[in-house]
């Protein structure tokens, strides 16, 4: 390669840097405003156009990135140019703006769950890899520093034969707002709202096996409901039988007395040995992990603040570097499929 080569493949590298992807933010609420705050920070991309129905969202997003385009809805948002969109509006809407985004030719980040029920999900899977565009969901408890030393030990075989795992997510509040509490709006309750993130994580670290039998339990405000009922769910237990032979049970709440603000963990037990996440003092953001051996402990560490974001900048990051559909994201399918099959539809 010549001198001038070199100079034109370095010119082309430094225009690359330059022209960062062009990245919309629909919904800019509390959880939509602090994934565009973490993108930000992150200088992966450009934060190009900002679209939420209520003036106070905008005004408040529209300080974080003063040269976006500030508009009031969808519509208006897919007019300003941009190569990918990150969709944080109520659960009855993910699916069909993630897939009209997708065959507008951009990329998708998206708050969980990606649809209310497995087909609605499916769905927008189905679409990002027709147009080979890459789509991200923000199942951000996979990015804490804690759960993952669990995944190694676990996917390392280090514990064994994995036979049993228990997940708990217990809030002791629930959400502000209404469309929550509305089944048609939400697709459920805690359990599609935290429960997502149990059974993510089981299947995640335990390397996607097959889950081959749920049986569950839904109640609201104590009385037990029923697959014909359609209340929105405020307590659940499940077990899930993987066809790697594992058992794994789940329980999540919103508003449970617990005596904190929350409590949320995994644990995996194998035939020599076992390890476990959890949330320190009842923190939403403090993780610490450890490892069992017999009646012993060993601590693995321990995870502070500012992991929440760091799923919203992965997809940046990798839209950034040009990747595109992961086929690796199919597993949200089974995690979808899972719900589906704890809510007995």
């Amino acid at each position: 390669m010549t001198t001038c080569d070199l100079i034109d493949h370095a010119r082309t590298e430094a225009d690359a840097r330059l022209r960062r992807p062009r990245v919309g933010f629909l919904g800019v609420g509390w959880i939509g405003r602090n994934r565009l705050e973490a993108i930000a920070r992150s200088n992966q991309v450009e934060i190009a156009g900002i679209a939420d129905p209520a003036e106070k969202y905008r005004e408040q997003a529209a300080q974080l990135a003063p040269k976006a385009a500030v508009v009031s809805n969808f519509e208006e948002l897919l007019e300003v140019g941009l190569n990918g969109v990150v969709v944080a509006t109520p659960s009855a809407l993910h699916a069909a703006q993630a897939v009209a985004a997708l065959e507008r030719g951009l990329a998708v980040f998206c708050q969980k769950p990606l649809g209310r029920t497995a087909a609605e999900t499916t769905t927008v899977i189905h679409a990002a890899r027709r147009a080979d565009l890459l789509l991200g969901v923000d199942l951000s408890y996979r990015f804490i520093p804690v759960v993952r030393k669990v995944r190694e030990l676990v996917r390392s075989g280090e514990l064994g034969r994995v036979y049993a795992a228990e997940l708990i997510f217990h809030n002791a509040y629930g959400p502000d707002k209404a469309w929550f509490y509305d089944y048609n709006l939400s697709g459920g309750g805690c359990v599609i709202d935290l429960g997502i993130h149990l059974v993510d994580l089981a299947l995640w670290i335990l390397d996607f096996s097959d889950v081959t039998q749920v049986t569950s339990r839904l109640f609201s405000q104590g009385s037990r409901l029923t697959g014909s009922v359609r209340t929105v769910e405020d307590f659940a237990v499940a077990t899930l039988d993987l066809s790697s032979g594992t058992a794994v049970q789940i329980g999540c709440s919103w508003k449970l007395p617990a005596g904190r603000d929350a409590v949320i963990s995994g644990t995996f037990y194998g035939t020599t040995g076992g390890a476990t996440f959890y949330n320190v003092n009842g923190s939403f953001y403090e993780f610490a992990a450890e490892r069992f051996h017999g009646t012993q402990r060993e601590a693995l560490g321990q995870s502070g603040e500012g992991w929440g974001g760091r799923a919203a900048v992965d997809w940046a990051t990798r839209l950034a570097n040009g990747e595109k559909y992961d086929r690796n994201l199919e597993g949200l399918a089974a995690v979808a499929k899972t719900l589906d099959h704890i809510y007995e539809r």
